[in-house]
């Protein structure tokens, strides 16, 4: 049997490595059975989609979900679509569709939640937003990390043309098909309302997901129309859910996301914390709350938040620059910028004009009355890509990864960003696992002498872990090597998730 495993062409996620065993659902809510934070953006979408991964009981035995959802033709044709006749990747994507269709990710579908053995007595929550060419499956392995570890994670399906194709299940029982929303990656006007528009959709939902957790946390008895999970009833397993999910406390959701998952996450607690008070003639708000929602309660400087590779084109918007000049919630606190992580790819860090946007949304403010704030985290790991952060990074051929996108060492790449995440919700004082021995790669001298977490992962001195570099806030002095991507020629963005090469935007 190994060796046949071994001769298995298809394509293989790690295993995690935290403590428990990772159950996953699909939830897929009709938006007229929640609480909207702000009036909808669109008529167009009925119900708002995600994936949960959880820590699931140790008796669970169904185990694999498909990674390219049903109906995985459609996936598979819309993700070709996205690569584009001009990638490279595309020649190698077209030869391999059949391998595709049997990937699994390694959780177990629909199983019993664990009860969680934390003093709450309820599992810490993360909400994390996908890239372009994303999707709710897209970073399974890094969320499906963090769960191992004792996090419940809401992984959204956005549906504001970001993914290659998305689905809506609507009232007649038919699929609704979203397709990718080509936007050029360059600065204009046109460009800035386009993304925008996509804010606004993205933002709405995360808060409409808000409201689904309240109320699965409540017991509230909520249709879901995923698919294969509409019951007369409600659907147990979301009634299991109930009073698990540390969502009530302000502060207690931590937010996270990946390049423009990343910058939804920027204008989403951004827009909630400063909804009140006296706003620029110019702004436009991407999200509207009203004061009886219970969505303004939950972003407070206590809030933790990681952005992986934030990619800055739409935090530029003229629209929203208002909100651009306000600093970061956590800033508002005197323990300013210790829940607040920034992991670039070295991709991005050589992206200099993108880098100084990204020091620019994290850094603690010139003028602030708490002084000694200690401000962010901001890593990136060594000869990484931006796919890296995602499960191409894991699924693609090594020596493709390699050559095009300089990307070494995938699945440690993925381990470096679950360790700092688990170590900065730790230190804002979230009940996770410990990180497992192998991943801390601690020497023989330390191996007796074990930590109860992973300080290593974020000191800011050289070497502490091993091609692991901090970053300040200060500007780059420009030189060449940031003038140039890893591995691509030009300075280029590997399209979000999975790899459309653009040109980068100029900066405004």
């Amino acid at each position: 049997m190994a060796i046949l495993s071994k001769l298995n062409p298809t394509p293989t996620f790690p295993c995690y490595t935290g403590a428990y065993k990772v159950g996953s659902a699909d939830i897929e809510v009709p938006i007229d059975e929640l609480e909207s934070p702000s009036p909808a953006p669109t008529n167009d979408i009925p119900t708002v989609s995600f994936r949960v991964f959880y820590p699931c009981q140790n008796d669970a035995q169904e185990k694999g979900v498909r990674w390219v959802p049903n109906p995985q033709r459609e996936y598979i044709g819309a993700y070709a679509r996205f690569l584009g006749a001009n990638s490279g990747l595309s020649q190698v994507f077209s030869l391999i569709p059949q391998l595709l269709y049997y990937i699994t990710i390694p959780v177990h579908q629909n199983a019993a939640i664990l009860e969680p053995p934390t003093t709450s007595k309820r599992w810490p929550v993360m909400i994390f937003s996908h890239g372009l060419g994303g999707s709710r499956n897209a970073y399974s392995h890094l969320v499906g990390s963090l769960a191992s570890h004792g996090i419940v994670v809401i992984a959204p399906d956005h549906r504001d043309g970001s993914a290659p194709i998305s689905f809506v299940h609507t009232q007649k029982g038919k699929l609704k098909k979203i397709e990718y929303r080509r936007v050029a990656h360059k600065a204009s006007t046109e460009v800035y309302e386009a993304r925008d528009e996509q804010l606004k959709i993205r933002l709405w939902e995360l808060g409409l997901i808000h409201d689904a957790l309240l109320k699965l946390d409540d017991g509230a008895t909520m249709k879901n129309v995923a698919d294969n999970q509409v019951k007369d009833g409600g659907d147990p397993l979301l009634k299991s859910f109930s009073h698990k999910f540390s969502v009530r406390e302000p502060g207690s959701i931590a937010f996270s996301g990946h390049s423009f998952g990343a910058v939804t996450m920027v204008q989403f607690v951004k827009s909630v914390f400063y909804r009140t008070g006296t706003h620029d003639a110019n702004y436009k708000p991407l999200l509207s709350l009203t004061e009886a929602s219970s969505l303004v309660r939950q972003i407070t400087p206590k809030t933790s938040v990681a952005l992986l590779d934030l990619w800055g084109l739409p935090i530029q918007s003229p629209a929203t620059r208002w909100l651009k000049e306000k600093p970061m919630p956590c800033y508002t606190s005197p323990e300013g910028g210790e829940n607040l992580l920034a992991i670039l790819s070295e991709a991005f860090y050589k992206w200099s004009s993108n880098l100084e946007e990204v020091k620019s949304v994290v850094a603690k403010p010139s003028r602030s009355k708490f002084s000694g704030q200690p401000g962010p985290h901001i890593f990136y790991p060594a000869a990484s890509a931006h796919l890296s952060q995602s499960d191409f990074g894991v699924i693609m051929p090594f020596w493709l990864t390699s050559k095009i996108f300089g990307a070494k060492e995938p699945e440690r790449l993925l381990k470096l960003n679950v360790r700092a995440i688990l170590q900065v919700l730790r230190n804002s004082n979230m009940e996770v696992s410990a990180t497992c021995v192998e991943d801390l790669e601690l020497d023989e001298k330390h191996l007796m002498t074990r930590p109860t977490g992973d300080e290593m992962i974020l000191r800011r001195t050289k070497d502490s872990v091993r091609d692991w570099i901090s970053l300040s806030t200060h500007p780059e002095p420009l030189n060449l090597s940031q003038k140039k991507s890893n591995g691509a020629g030009d300075v280029m963005v590997e399209g979000e998730a999975l790899g459309e090469v653009v040109s980068e935007p100029e900066r405004q």
